[in-house]
């Protein structure tokens, strides 16, 4: 008998042992998370939060356009040429693969010459406004972590609007304006990133520093991140651990980086007058060359990789959690409320690892052999202990009056089990009739 309890005994301690080791004082620091670096002293390991590499999420995007058939070349138009607005001689036919300038060619590979570029039909329809609607969806939540660049082969527009989607486009909210007049354009003082600060680094804001006309030389549109970042982490992003720091504890900032989608509102085509010459309507149009976004798969710092599937991205998700952001703690893993890891302590962050609930320990929660319902209680088909009046917990081993305001008085019954990990371990001896509990 006394053979059978110590094995009986045995068998829980290991079992406790391995839910103990996920109580540290502060839910564990990453172990996993490391990579080696160089230093004065020589190689050694450098400890960060779980979060997956950096990546080009353009590789991963589906884009929409709206209205559908913005694109030229169905039917086949004449357009003018970009360095000479009167020169309207060149053809885009959907038809014809060297005239064509489908959606796919803003995201493919620069570098070549003539550039490829994605083209939307011309002002035909002047007064009637030139309209598109470009959303990039990757059905999966980003962090971004550069800059968002836009190159224009037309000139970039007049007036243009960027967002970004939290909620996979169910909702909008603008990341910035763009306008040649912000005043007129859309109500708004310009501005510039230079002109924020880390107290108003959410600011929306309008800028006429991208809007320029139609006959300017540079192209390219910029959605300032790292100059954001900077004012955490310094002009050259050397005190990460600051930037970091802010991110840990300021969710407005967390999430004002994070995106499932972003929409390019084009709103006015480049004219670079004061009016539109309606006699050379084949002047105006939109075309796109490149855009470039550059971020990593929000795991919510549970995990250091991300995978593609089913066209589609997961993180590769650790401490026991589960979902697409990892946003979740496994079946039997629910001991405490799921949360997020976090970036503190620098550098080596917190775990919050998700923990064994008690009743996933063994396949019964109660059996009159081993594990036993305390203090008079009755085990019910295995599942659950009815508790006298009482008392309450899982094994009954809590009193009821320990949750009143009052507390409990000497006349209460037997001093409930302390919680934590030493409840747990306490219950399970108790259960095996070797600890006078």
């Amino acid at each position: 008998m006394y053979l059978s309890r110590f094995l009986s005994l045995h068998t829980l301690w290991v079992t406790v042992s391995s839910v103990m080791q996920h109580y540290p004082s502060v839910w564990g620091h990453y172990d996993v998370c490391k990579t080696q670096i160089y230093t004065e002293e020589g190689k050694v390991w450098d400890y960060m939060a779980c979060q997956p590499e950096a990546r080009d999420m353009i590789k991963y995007v589906k884009v929409t356009l709206d209205p559908p058939d913005i694109t030229c070349g169905d039917p086949p138009e004449t357009f003018c040429a970009m360095g000479n607005p009167y020169m309207c001689n060149n053809e885009c036919d959907a038809s014809t693969q060297e005239l064509a300038h489908p959606p796919e060619l803003m995201f493919d590979l620069e570098g070549r010459h003539p550039s490829t570029f994605w083209q939307s039909t011309t002002w035909k329809d002047y007064p009637k406004p030139l309209h598109v609607n470009i959303t990039l969806s990757w059905n999966k939540t980003i962090e971004l972590t550069d800059n968002i660049v836009i190159t224009f082969e037309s000139g970039r527009p007049d007036q243009m609007i960027l967002e970004k989607s939290l909620d996979y486009g169910r909702t909008w909210q603008p990341y910035q304006y763009y306008a040649t007049d912000c005043l007129d354009a859309f109500h708004m003082d310009p501005k510039s990133v230079r002109d924020l600060s880390q107290h108003t680094v959410l600011e929306i804001i309008c800028t006429e520093e991208y809007s320029t006309g139609y006959m300017t030389n540079s192209k390219i549109i910029h959605f300032e991140i790292k100059d954001r970042f900077a004012f955490f982490a310094g002009p050259r992003l050397h005190n990460m651990a600051s930037l970091y720091g802010q991110l840990d504890t300021t969710k407005k900032l967390r999430d004002f980086f994070t995106i499932t989608d972003l929409r390019i509102r084009l709103l006015r085509p480049a004219t670079g007058e004061i009016y539109v010459d309606e006699q050379h309507l084949a002047r105006y149009f939109y075309a796109i060359s490149d855009i470039r976004v550059y971020g990593r798969c929000k795991c919510n710092l549970h995990a250091t990789g991300c995978k593609e599937e089913n066209k589609r991205l997961l993180c590769e998700c650790e401490h026991n959690t589960t979902g697409p952001d990892c946003g979740k703690c496994k079946k039997n893993y629910q001991g405490r409320p799921w949360s997020p890891g976090s970036y503190l302590p620098i550098p080596k962050g917190t775990a919050n690892i998700c923990i064994p609930s008690i009743s996933s320990i063994g396949t019964n929660v109660c059996d009159n052999e081993l594990l036993h319902c305390q203090n008079g209680g009755t085990c019910i088909n295995n599942v659950r202990c009815q508790c006298p009046p009482a008392y309450t917990g899982i094994l009954c081993e809590k009193l009821k009056c320990e949750r009143d305001p009052g507390g409990c008085g000497q006349n209460s019954g037997q001093g409930a089990i302390s919680q934590g990990p030493l409840l747990l371990l306490t219950a399970l001896l108790g259960a095996t009739g070797l600890c006078p509990c």
